[in-house]
């Protein structure tokens, strides 16, 4: 009777997730398997030229600095995001009364439209902006921001901004799951502060930690909204990014070139997933 029961279960919820998983496989299994057969057929001629796609992107320079700048990017972002808003999640925990101000000031980034931001950014880092006007009252000279070095450390802040609410959010979740008998076991044991955080807090925050580093890193990749609105096809060369590279490729129809890119950017996100899934595996057994 209890396997009847289990197989009806089983059953109601595969029934429910039936149209996400169809949904899944047209409109995305399909197509990226469609993208992994042109990635090893010439774009023009249509013939099969195997690996020699791929051997071309590796020797373009565009997809190298690309592939750099965006590795770059993410290296730098990742930490900084996840270290930063579970310092701001632990501080709130904290608050009573202006836990729900915090939350709303942190959250504000994510309701401005992308359109919005880029138009603030344009208002402070444009030569004639803000910040040069104010460089210029100091004596000094203005500077157009998106045109130099600095492009892409404002193209980080940009992506800190927009995100760090909406992972402080998720560590928040993931602190409210902590009994806070836990806690007080640990402080009648003699624990000190630091004690608790690396003891308690972080084993019980892994699973938090892993969804928010996958999210984060996929998120990474949207950052290309405002790049572009800022600064078109070809940005400074700091911040021209792989998802320029995409547009490009695919505004001149390499579609060769382009399938084959995103083939291997696809594979190497999956084995950063399997890899980081599998070490917040081992820790939660160790």
């Amino acid at each position: 009777m209890w396997q009847n029961k289990k197989k009806n279960e089983w059953k109601v919820a595969f029934c429910f997730l039936l149209p996400s998983l169809l949904g899944v496989m047209i409109f995305i299994m399909l197509p990226f398997m469609d993208v992994i057969r042109r990635s090893f057929f010439g774009a023009m001629s249509g013939k099969f030229v195997g690996l020699k796609n791929y051997s071309t992107i590796f020797q373009n320079e565009a997809f190298k600095l690309a592939s750099g700048n965006t590795l770059k990017f993410i290296a730098i972002c990742i930490p900084v995001l996840v270290i930063t808003s579970l310092g701001l999640a632990l501080l709130i925990n904290k608050l009573n009364k202006s836990a729900k101000v915090f939350k709303m000031t942190f959250l504000l980034p994510m309701a401005i439209p992308v359109a919005s931001v880029v138009l603030l950014w344009q208002v402070l880092f444009h030569q004639n902006g803000l910040l040069s006007k104010g460089i210029l009252a100091l004596g000094g000279q203005s500077v157009d921001w998106m045109k130099s070095d600095w492009a892409f450390w404002i193209l980080i802040l940009s992506y800190l901004w927009r995100n760090i609410g909406y992972d402080m959010v998720l560590w928040l979740a993931g602190l409210s799951t902590i009994s806070p008998a836990i806690y007080e076991a640990a402080r009648v044991d003699g624990a000190n502060g630091w004690q608790q955080f690396t003891k308690i807090t972080i084993p019980q925050l892994l699973p938090t930690l892993f969804t928010i580093v996958v999210l984060s890193l996929l998120n990474s990749f949207k950052v290309f909204r405002e790049a572009y609105l800022i600064a078109g096809d070809y940005p400074h060369d700091s911040m021209y990014m792989l998802q320029h590279l995409f547009n490009n490729w695919f505004v001149s129809l390499d579609i060769d070139k382009l399938s084959a890119a995103a083939t291997i950017v696809s594979l190497v996100i999956f084995i950063l997933i399997l890899i980081l899934q599998k070490t917040w595996a081992e820790d939660e057994e160790g």
